[in-house]
């Protein structure tokens, strides 16, 4: 009896592929030419192609396919081509898809502990420091345990692209005090629905394409997706006016580059390698065209489609801090939610010190060269 995990879609197509090319090359030459074509890698995001995370996820294909030199070939699938957005960890289980480009906080009911890995506790460390937890603070490590052992999942998983911090969200009136909040229908995804909920909110996890819409039907009063050009391009500006920047509810997140382990390990060492260090290739060419999008779009969103930029107040920052403090024993009542929880103070304490010592303070500069355009 065949072992499914073993005989996957991917795993016959290449072996089949390499045998009747061997099988065939002392007979003409022609399947030399079939030798030489590209392993298909089908990736599907959890993005609808309007999203600039689908751009994102394209320019890792880019890189790999030019690092390949064509050898391989990453065909980017918008949500719902295979499985819809929140499925994809377990299409790449099964062998439905080969990879999928999404975040680990959208397998977060199936394990907790998924969120830790982008959407959980802020200690003081940036999205770029949590990042580099990941690879050099052993949160790799981590990652592997949780998918692979406890949960027994037959997946390899990356992180790239430290996202700058969350938004708190778009709301139609103004929300400065935790009382104006109280009540709100308001969607997010995460342990920052736990955090929401104890700061009085009703939360609804719904992928980016459905909010839109759960708004305009009232299923939902407020909501909060990622950043300024995923938001305007689903058209949040047509369901809401006030746009709060800044939040501790999902301020150091990154992408999760999720693989068929059974599909990596039937590639050759160096292709192998090209699919683990195109995350790093492709983190620099995200971060650096999300500076420039998400910068120009924030202004498009301010200048011209009348939305009023906020910074979150400073009592429901406060609130959102006490409230990941009562969350977090409770998380920590699991053994290896704690192990995380554990690590990530660790790194946050020195690394943080180092970046909040060193940081000189850009509002200063960016107020002497530019005065009166903050709102601090």
């Amino acid at each position: 009896m065949l072992n499914s995990k073993n005989f996957n879609r991917r795993s016959f197509l290449t072996k089949s592929a390499v045998a009747g090319g061997v099988a065939s090359s002392g007979l003409l030459a022609a399947p030399a030419v079939l030798a030489q074509s590209p392993i298909v890698l089908k990736m599907q995001t959890s993005w609808n192609d309007a999203n600039i995370w689908q751009d994102f996820a394209r320019d890792y294909a880019t890189r790999v396919e030019e690092m390949s030199g064509g050898r391989l070939k990453v065909d980017v699938l918008p949500a719902g081509a295979v499985v819809a957005a929140f499925q994809v960890l377990d299409a790449v289980n099964d062998g439905l898809i080969d990879a999928a480009h999404s975040v680990s906080a959208y397998w977060y009911g199936k394990n907790k502990a998924a969120s830790l890995f982008g959407t959980g506790p802020v200690f003081g460390g940036s999205s770029t420091a949590m990042l580099g937890w990941f690879y050099e603070g052993g949160g790799q490590e981590l990652y592997r345990e949780l998918t692979q052992d406890i949960m027994g999942l037959d997946v390899v998983g990356y992180l790239g692209f430290p996202m700058p911090a969350q938004p708190f969200g778009w709301f139609k009136g103004e929300v400065n005090t935790v009382a104006d909040i109280d009540g709100f229908k308001y969607r997010t995804v995460g342990l920052a629905a736990d955090l929401m909920a104890s700061m009085g909110m009703s939360v609804a996890q719904l992928p980016g394409g459905e909010i839109v819409p759960a708004m305009e039907r009232g299923v939902i009063d407020a909501f909060e997706f990622n950043n300024p050009s995923s938001d305007k391009d689903f058209g949040a500006q047509d369901v809401a006016k006030n746009y709060y920047l800044s939040s501790y509810h999902q301020a150091s997140e990154a992408f999760e580059f999720l693989f068929s382990r059974t599909f990596l390990e039937d590639l050759d060492p160096d292709l192998q390698a090209i699919l683990k260090y195109g995350v790093e290739a492709a983190s620099t060419a995200n971060t650096n065209k999300a500076m420039r999008r998400y910068s120009e779009d924030l202004q498009w969103l301010q200048n011209e489609a009348g939305v009023t930029v906020h910074r979150t107040s400073k009592e429901i920052l406060d609130a959102e801090l006490k409230g990941w403090d009562d969350l977090i024993p409770m998380l920590e009542g699991d053994p290896f939610m704690k192990k995380i929880l554990d690590s990530q103070r660790a790194w946050a304490e020195i690394v943080g010190f180092y970046e909040l010592m060193n940081s000189p303070d850009y509002a200063l500069a960016y107020e002497h060269y530019f005065p009166g355009k903050l709102k601090l």
